[in-house]
């Protein structure tokens, strides 16, 4: 703009040095007049000029200038802006650890108390439910949040009945009486305690008769496992003959038994299946002397549930006879011979 300014009075200059020199023509001095109002108009373009160019260099200066100011303005918010950020991102750490800090603090453990028949290392019954609550102990966040006590070993239906009402007057949340050999013991105490939670099995009978609100039973689907085992026990013989050794004639262990058999006839209904109770759970000579006789019988398959049949694996181990285990993986006991674990 400044420039067209400049333009535009160089012009008018010119104009009124050339009317000034037509008007002066007709006198004696005309040609020097002209002459000299050439070299004048000249002289102001010169000016106007070298103004205009003083413009522009001003103009482009200020323009670098702002662009300067621009460009330190654009860093100084980059640099607040990730200030801020970082400001932020470390309230918030801070906050979740104090956060994390103070439910460390607050919350307090699920106490859960177990009683069981026979040892945690059983390697059947008990180990099953043991090994179940360590599981669900390590996913929950381990001992912070999940308390387990056990007693083991508990043959005694009144030493058991003892210790499930010790660990319910101790506060537990839950306790467990895994048999049904304690269920009348839980019936009896569960009244006394009607803030825990007490639970057992196999059974399904959780009380409603009785007015209970703080039972529950359980029943694992130990027939499909034993339908699983039976098929792969069908394409494994070759005597057609397979032995089961069980403990009694109800629950979980009549459910596999069940299933196994059924397992079998599914594949090749013409095998036979030789099912033979001990009475006992625990009792492993019994076990090993009924793989004895099922052996004896042509059986080149066998399987077994409950802690008694560590005896028929042993059994099973000596004459090289394959054995299909469930409620725990019985594989460390005689890897060469236990093929499968449901």
């Amino acid at each position: 703009m400044e420039e067209i300014k400049v333009s535009k009075r160089l012009f008018w200059l010119i104009a009124t040095l050339l009317v000034a020199a037509l008007v002066t023509t007709g006198c004696g001095g005309a040609q020097e007049t002209v002459q000299e109002a050439q070299e004048q108009a000249q002289d102001a373009a010169a000016e106007v000029q070298e103004a205009a160019e003083s413009a522009a260099a001003e103009a482009q200066d200020a323009a670098a200038e702002a662009q300067g100011q621009v460009e330190e303005a654009a860093t100084a918010v980059e640099e607040a802006v990730d200030e801020a950020v970082t400001e932020a991102e470390e309230a918030v750490e801070e906050a979740t650890t104090d956060s994390g800090e103070a439910m460390a603090l607050d919350i307090e453990p699920i106490r859960i108390a177990v009683v069981m028949p026979s040892s945690i290392t059983d390697l059947a019954w008990s180990q099953s439910v043991y090994d179940s609550l360590l599981r669900i102990q390590a996913a929950a966040g381990g001992e912070d949040v999940v308390e387990i006590a056990y007693s083991e070993s508990m043959f005694n239906v009144t030493d058991a009945a003892a210790a499930l009402r010790d660990y319910a007057a101790d506060g537990f949340d839950l306790v467990i009486a895994h048999g049904t050999q304690y269920s009348s013991s839980l019936f009896e105490i569960a009244p006394d305690f009607p803030e825990t939670s007490f639970a057992y099995g196999t059974a399904t009978d959780i009380g409603e008769s009785a007015g209970l609100t703080n039972l529950f039973a359980y029943e694992a689907l130990a027939e499909e496992g034993g339908f699983v085992n039976g098929v792969l026990a069908a394409n494994l013989t070759e005597s057609n003959v397979s032995g089961v050794v069980g403990p009694v004639e109800a629950g979980d262990a009549k459910l596999y038994i069940d299933g196994f058999v059924n397992g079998v006839a599914s594949v090749n209904p013409d095998i036979t299946v030789n099912v033979s109770y001990t009475g006992s759970f625990g009792d492993t000579a019994l076990a090993a002397e009924a793989a004895k006789v099922h052996i004896d019988a042509g059986a080149d398959v066998l399987t077994g549930s409950a802690q008694q049949v560590v005896g028929a694996i042993g059994v099973a181990q000596e004459e090289g006879v394959p054995w299909m285990g469930t409620q725990s993986d019985q594989s460390p006991l005689a890897p060469d011979i236990v093929v499968s674990t449901q």
